[in-house]
Order: C-alpha cells, then sequence, then structure tokens
C-alpha cells in the first residue's frame, strides 16, 4: 500500500511537472511573439531603408538572426537583448511598441535619420544599460520618466534636435556614468540633482542654449573626468569645489559669459588636466604660474578673455601641448622681456598651433622660434608690438600652413628663406615697416590663397613669379612703394576674388587682361599713375561689387560694357581725367550704395534715378559741365530748347531756309537800287565820281571786287546793315559797299 501511495506521489508530481513545463513553454512563445511584434512594428514605422538593412525581416528567418538583432542569455536565449542599427541610412520614427522589448540592455540607432520624439514607452525598459540615439533628428523633450530605467550607465544624444530642459528626474539614475547630450537645443538651467550622480564619468553638453550658472553640486562628483559645457549661456563663476576635482582631463567652459580668475593653485588641484578651454569668457587677471605643473597637457586655450599681466607659465615640462590659443586679452606689457616664455615652447615636440594675436607683447621677435616642432602649423603673432627682423631660420618651419605676423614693428627685408614654407596658405606681413622688394622666392608659395604684404615701406618691381600661385584668392600689396607696370601675370590668377593694389606708384595702363578675372569681387587699384582708358574687359567681370580706380590718370569715357557689372555696390571714379556723359545704367543699379565720379570732366544730366536720388550716396563734384539731378546737389538745370510741338529740328529746318531767303532778298533789293540809281547819272567814260554822281556798277562787279562779300574784306557793322571794302578799276578805285542787314535769327 505504502509502495502504491509514493508511486501515486511520483506521477502527481510528475504531472505537476510537466504541466508547469508546458505552461512555462507557452509563456516562453508568447514573450518571443511579444518581441517579434514589436520589431516588426519597429520596422513598420521606418519609411526609408536605403541599405535594405531589414529586408529579411520576415518569416522565413528566425528574428534572433535578423540583422542587427541581438539575442542571448542563459534563461533567456530568445529574448532581445540588444537592438544594433547604426550608420544604416535610416529614416522615419522609432515605434513605441519599442517598449515591449523588456530585455533590451542596448539600443543603438546613432548615425541614422530617425526623426519624431523619442518614445517614452523606453522607460518601460527597466534592463536598459545603454542608450544611443546621437546624430538624428529626434526632436520633443527629453522623456522624463526615463528615469524609471534605474540601470542606465550611458546616455547618448547628441547631434539631434531635442529641445526643453534637461529634466531633473535624471537625478535618480545613480548608476549613470557618461551622459552626452551635445549639439542640440536645449534650454534653461542645469539641475543640481545633477550632484546626485555619483558615478558619472563624463557630461557632455556643448552647443545648446542653457543659461544660468553651473551648480555647486557638480563640484561633488568626485569621479567626473570629462565636463564640456561650451557653446552655452552659462554666465557667474565656476564653483571653487570643480577645481579641486583631481580626476579632471577634460575641462571646457569656452564660448560663454562667465567670468571670474583663476585659482593660482589650478596646477596642482586638477594635474591630470589634458584639455583646458576657458576661451571667448569674461575671465580676468593672470595665468597661473602653476600651470607649469600641467605635465599632461595637450590643449589650452585661453584667449578672447581678458587676461593680464606676462606669461609666467614654463612650457618646458608639457611635452605633449600641440595647442596654445591665448589670443584677443591683454596680456604682456610691451617689455622687451614679455616673450621669454617662448623659449620654453621648443621642448613641445608635438606643438602644432601656437596663436598671440591681439595682446600686448612686445619684444624682439625670438629667434628660438626657428627651432620650434616642425610639426607647428599655424603661428599667429599679429597685433601686438613685436619689434626687429624675421629671424632667417623660419624658414625651417616647413609644415606651416598659416604666418600671421601682421601690425606690429616688424622691420628690415622680408627672408627669402619663407620661400621655403611650400605648405603656407597664408601669409600676412601686413602694416609692419619691411623694406626692399618682394622675394622673387615668394613664388614658390603655390598652395597660397591669401597673400598681405600691405602698408609697409616695400619698394620696386613686383615679380611676375607671384603668377604661380595659381590658388590665390586674396592679394594685398596696397600702401608700399611699387612702381613700374603692374605684371599681366597677376591679371592671369583666375581664383582671384581680392585684389588690392592701392596707394603705390604703378603707371601704364591697366591690361586688357584684368577682365579674365572672372571670379574678382573686389577691385582696388586707387592712388597710383595708371593712365588711358578704362579697360571695356571690365565688363566681363559680373561678380564685382567693389570697383576702386579713384586718384589716377584714367582718361576718355566711362565704358558701357560696365553695364554687366549689375552688383556693383561701390563704384569710385573720382579724381580721374574721365569725359562724356554719365552712363544711364547706372540709375539701374540695384545694389549701388555708393558712387563717387568726383573731379572728373564730365559733362550733361544728372539722373534723379536709383543711387542719384540719395544725396549720401554720390558725389559729382568737381565736374563743372554737370546739370541737372536732384535738388540738394545744386546743380544748374540743364538748358532744353524744344517746340512748343515737339519738333525742334523741323523747326530749325525752317528757320534757317526763311533766313537764307530774306538775305538772298535784301543783297537782291540792294542790286535793284544801285542799278535804278546809276540810270540818273550822267554818262562818263570813266569810273570817278564827278560832281556828286556815283559809277554805273553791276552786282557782279559788287560780289567780285569784295571778294564774295568775304569777312576779310568786312568794314564795320551798323545798325542796319554792313559795310565792306570793294576793290574796283584793277585795284586803282577803292570802295565802301553797304549791304543793308536782314534780321539775324539765331538757332
Amino acid at each position: 500500500m505504502g509502495f502504491t501511495l509514493e508511486l501515486l506521489s511520483i506521477y502527481t508530481s510528475s504531472k505537476a511537472l510537466l504541466l508547469l513545463f508546458l505552461c512555462c513553454n507557452s509563456c516562453m512563445s508568447l514573450a518571443d511573439g511579444v518581441d517579434r511584434l514589436a520589431l516588426l512594428s519597429f520596422k513598420a514605422h521606418i519609411t526609408s531603408d536605403p541599405f535594405h538593412v531589414m529586408s529579411s525581416w520576415n518569416d522565413s528567418v528566425p528574428y534572433c538572426q535578423w540583422p542587427g538583432v541581438i539575442c542571448g542569455g542563459h534563461r533567456h536565449p530568445n529574448r532581445v537583448r540588444a537592438l544594433r542599427l547604426r550608420s544604416s541610412g535610416l529614416v522615419g520614427p522609432v515605434a513605441p511598441e519599442i517598449g515591449n522589448l523588456s530585455f533590451l540592455r542596448e539600443i543603438s540607432l546613432y548615425n541614422n535619420s530617425l526623426n519624431g520624439e523619442i518614445p517614452r514607452e523606453v522607460s518601460f525598459l527597466f534592463r536598459l544599460r545603454y542608450l544611443f540615439l546621437s546624430n538624428n533628428s529626434f526632436e520633443g523633450e527629453i522623456p522624463p520618466n526615463i528615469s524609471r530605467c534605474f540601470n542606465l550607465i550611458e546616455i547618448h544624444l547628441s547631434y539631434n534636435d531635442i529641445v526643453g530642459k534637461i529634466p531633473a528626474e535624471l537625478g535618480f539614475l545613480s548608476k549613470l556614468q557618461i551622459f552626452s547630450f551635445y549639439d542640440n537645443r536645449l534650454m534653461g538651467q542645469i539641475p543640481a540633482s545633477i550632484g546626485n550622480l555619483s558615478s558619472l564619468y563624463a557630461i557632455s553638453g556643448a552647443e545648446n542654449g542653457i543659461s544660468g550658472s553651473i551648480p555647486d553640486a557638480v563640484g561633488q562628483l568626485t569621479e567626473l573626468a570629462y565636463l564640456a559645457l561650451g557653446g552655452n549661456k552659462l554666465s557667474g563663476t565656476i564653483p571653487p569645489a570643480i577645481y579641486n576635482i583631481s580626476s579632471l582631463r577634460v575641462f571646457d567652459v569656452g564660448d560663454n559669459q562667465l567670468q571670474g580668475s583663476l585659482p593660482t593653485n589650478l596646477g596642482f588641484s586638477v594635474p591630470n588636466l589634458s584639455f583646458f578651454s576657458i576661451a571667448n569668457n569674461q575671465f580676468h587677471g593672470p595665468i597661473p604660474i602653476s600651470m607649469s605643473n600641467l605635465s599632461k597637457l595637450e590643449e589650452f586655450y585661453a584667449g578672447e578673455n581678458s587676461l593680464i599681466g606676462k606669461v609666467a607659465v614654463h612650457f618646458g615640462g608639457m611635452s605633449k601641448l600641440n595647442l596654445l590659443f591665448l589670443a584677443k586679452n591683454h596680456l604682456g606689457s610691451e617689455g622687451a622681456d614679455d616673450l621669454n616664455f617662448i623659449s620654453t615652447l621648443i621642448n613641445c615636440s608635438s606643438l602644432t598651433l601656437l596663436d598671440l594675436r591681439d595682446n600686448q607683447f612686445g619684444g624682439v621677435f625670438p629667434n628660438s622660434i626657428a627651432n620650434f616642432s616642425t610639426q607647428l602649423t599655424y603661428l599667429y603673432l599679429s597685433r601686438n608690438q613685436i619689434s626687429g627682423d624675421i629671424p632667417v631660420g623660419i624658414g625651417n618651419l616647413v609644415s606651416l600652413q598659416y604666418l600671421g605676423l601682421s601690425r606690429n614693428l616688424l622691420e628690415g627685408s622680408i627672408p627669402t628663406t619663407i620661400g621655403r614654407l611650400q605648405m603656407l596658405n597664408k601669409l600676412n606681413l601686413d602694416g609692419n615697416r619691411f623694406t626692399g622688394p618682394i622675394p622673387s622666392s615668394l613664388g614658390n608659395l603655390t598652395l597660397l590663397i591669401e597673400l598681405d604684404l600691405g602698408d609697409n615701406i616695400l619698394q620696386g618691381k613686383v615679380p611676375s613669379s607671384l603668377g604661380k600661385c595659381k590658388y590665390l584668392l586674396r592679394l594685398g600689396l596696397y600702401g608700399n612703394s611699387f612702381n613700374g607696370i603692374i605684371p599681366k601675370e597677376i591679371f592671369e590668377l583666375y581664383t582671384l576674388i581680392e585684389l588690392y593694389l592701392s596707394r603705390n606708384s604703378f603707371f601704364g595702363s591697366l591690361p586688357l587682361e584684368v577682365g579674365s578675372l572672372t571670379n574678382l569681387g573686389i577691385l582696388d587699384v586707387s592712388e597710383n599713375m595708371l593712365s588711358g582708358e578704362i579697360p571695356s574687359t571690365l565688363g566681363t567681370c559680373i561678380i564685382l561689387e567693389h570697383l576702386f580706380m579713384e586718384g589716377n590718370l584714367f582718361q576718355g569715357s566711362i565704358p558701357s560694357s560696365l553695364s554687366s557689372l549689375r552688383g556693383l555696390q561701390d563704384l569710385d571714379l573720382s579724381r580721374n581725367n574721365l569725359s562724356g556723359f554719365i552712363p544711364k545704367y547706372l540709375d539701374t543699379f540695384k545694389f549701388l550704395q555708393k558712387l563717387n565720379l568726383s573731379f572728373n570732366h564730365l559733362e550733361g544730366g544728372v539722373s534723379t534715378d536709383g543711387v542719384f536720388g540719395n544725396l549720401s550716396a554720390i558725389s559729382v563734384n568737381g565736374n563743372d559741365k554737370l546739370c541737372g539731378g536732384i535738388p540738394k546737389l545744386h546743380l544748374p538745370a540743364c538748358q532744353t530748347q524744344k517746340s512748343k510741338d515737339g519738333k525742334p529740328h523741323v523747326f530749325k529746318l525752317i528757320v534757317i531756309i526763311c533766313g537764307c531767303g530774306g538775305s538772298l532778298f535784301f543783297i537782291f533789293m540792294t542790286y535793284f537800287f544801285i542799278i535804278h540809281r546809276s540810270r540818273k547819272e550822267k554818262k562818263e567814260s570813266n569810273l570817278f565820281l564827278i560832281e556828286g554822281r556815283h559809277p554805273k556798277i553791276s552786282y557782279a562787279q559788287l560780289f567780285k571786287s569784295t571778294d564774295g562779300f568775304s569777312s576779310a574784306n568786312l568794314i564795320g557793322v551798323g545798325s542796319f546793315g554792313s559795310v565792306y571794302k570793294g576793290v574796283l578799276n584793277h585795284g586803282e578805285t577803292i570802295v565802301a559797299i553797304k549791304i543793308l542787314k536782314a534780321m539775324i535769327l539765331k538757332l
């Protein structure tokens, strides 16, 4: 009996286990169906799948084998653990059914074109650890209920269009290590609750619209190594506790409205810094000497602030330093020792950028720069008070792409060794005291896109070798003492957008080849001794917006071909010898803001249309033969002589005919009077006057005796006629012949 009961018990237990097994299988099948339906819903919401990543998401293949779907786990091998569809070109919103994938630990959808809002159903995924949604087009706000995903370790939302505030509820994600929301449109303040994230390693929130001050609570994040909040609207001062987070490696608060000074012990309190940026804020005070201790520093950005004093940092221990940006401060004192720190940079073998422009550094150009790393790519020292010569050894910096030394007190000649810097893209030496000629070796800089030598004391002829710089976009030779003709090779630089040749002593004509510069937007040849006519080929430079030709010896009329320069904004042809009429096409230039035609020999009427209607936009002074225009120009009125019926030419013709007819009539009457009088006189055998009688003379004789009433024989003109000298009787008799005057008509 006992044995029977034992068998019955075993049977009953086995049946229960069988029922439980069947039930579990049914549950697993149901769960599997949920995951499959959620994935199909995800696919249905995608509007574009250019790489056909999800083309095999159908019943022919088990969903755990679908591309991008990762299943696994010992207890639940058929449940979806990860969705990895990064860089797949997908377009469309994320289906809310993604919240049904309850075993998800990773959502990796970055580098797509997904849009719409982040589904709030993500909050159902309490197992979720990694959320990668960067570089998409997600909109809306960060769902506050995402805080329910209490296992989250990383949130990546960068490069989207997310708006709103950072939810204070994120403070509940105690396991969160990385929070990245770079380059969105988030606003509001950083919630103080972020200080509760004791495991936080990185905050990347640059390029948003976050305002207010940085919470003091951020100073509690003792594990923080990466703090990047640049490009926002943060104000106030940096909480002092942040400078005591010794684990900090990246500190970026550049491009905000922060203020205050740097702590003197900065180099000791954050010794692990590799990236430090406070650029473009309102920091003041000196750069702490303790920064000499930052041996791991690679990039140092402190430009565009109000920092003062001498730079006393010794950079010799920063062997990894590759970027030093101190531009646009008040550093230096115009003293001879201001640039002593430069020599300490020789040991920075990775240095690629040194930017000290727009400060108050004085002293002589350091020769030690010639010993810098050959990796140096950018060297900017412009707008300081640096004097002396450029060292010949600068030619050693063979990797230089940008060399900016503008607006200093540099002198001497331009070293020919600069021609070795064949990687140069920009060379700016303007606003110094350089003398001598342009080295022909500059023609070796065939990658130059900008060359500015303006406002120096350079002289001689411009070398034709500059024509080898075929990529030049901007050429500035203004404000020197260059002479001779402008090399035609300059006008073969078809890429030129800006050409400045003003304030030199160039002579000769402006070559017709100037018309080849069809990309030119600015041409300035003013204040030279150029002569001849304005080249008609200028009309082919249809992109021209600014044309300055004043202060030369140009003559002739303003070419009609300039009518094609419809985009002109500035045109200055003043102080030349131009003549003729002001072209009518200038009235129609819609973008013309400044027009100066003064001090030429122009004539005729001045329009009142277009730019001519704005007194502040035009100048026509010094053209004595101009008339008309708007009243404020105070020019004389133009004289017009038209008949009432509007046919002046017909009227003139009638007057001429009538005048000629009248003259002939009076000549005939004079002849008739002479003949009539002669008949009453006594016939004499000679032509002398006897007893008051006149001789008989024919009209032909009168005409012949006065040489056809020539003006050479005109004796005088009275109120009733003209008196001519006549020579009769083969020159023996001189008589006076009076002709009654007809009405004089002035046409």
